[in-house]
């Protein structure tokens, strides 16, 4: 299964420690490797990045560190970074055009929640985003996190930041069906680029 990698953004809140969000080191690996070692030990092998910030550089490195660990590694650009993500998954509508995983960059997660992920099925216009029901996490900053109400069936009510009610916290990691890519077209072209506004669709 394909897996697309969000790391488009400026990341100002890490601004401190690296010029590059995916780059910043955690116990001396990159984030994104980490992320991207994650998935490929949960089985996944072909990976879609989707650079904008210093997107140069992200690559220059992704490059060398695809070598040595013998992966996959494709590129898009999405050159309106500075908005919302919904835009640096809309990149890889021209290629992909089957069920594929969603990643974030930055979020760090067990492999095991991945390799239970990709034995689920979905139809087309579903999506499964794996989420976290701990809401007494102390390391989660709550005026940033993505908040998700999640219903008795577990399907999700509402997603956002500013959401009232939730029961739950977004972890970033989707198995998504293409038709998000039509959502996210719609939505955009409304004015809308958030990746949780076509989640909520």
């Amino acid at each position: 299964m394909k897996c697309l990698i969000i790391a488009a953004g400026e990341g100002s809140r890490l601004s401190q420690r690296g010029d590059s969000k995916p780059l910043v080191p955690l116990l001396e690996l990159p984030l994104i490797e980490r992320v991207i070692l994650n998935a490929n030990r949960a089985g996944i092998s072909d990976f879609y990045i989707v650079t904008g910030y210093n997107g140069e550089k992200l690559r220059k490195h992704l490059n060398q560190f695809s070598q040595n660990k013998n992966l996959k590694i494709s590129y898009f650009q999405n050159n309106q970074w500075e908005k919302e993500n919904g835009l640096s998954v809309l990149a890889a509508k021209k290629e992909i055009n089957e069920n594929f995983i969603l990643l974030m960059s930055d979020h760090i997660f067990n492999e095991s929640i991945l390799a239970e992920l990709l034995q689920k099925k979905i139809a087309y216009g579903e999506i499964i985003l794996a989420v976290d029901y701990n809401l007494k996490n102390k390391v989660v900053d709550i005026d940033d996190v993505t908040k998700v109400l999640v219903d008795d069936k577990g399907r999700i009510i509402n997603i956002g930041k500013n959401i009232k009610k939730y029961n739950a916290y977004d972890t970033g990691i989707f198995l998504c069906s293409p038709a998000i890519f039509e959502v996210l077209e719609e939505n955009s072209g409304n004015g809308d680029t958030s990746l949780s506004a076509g989640i909520k669709i």
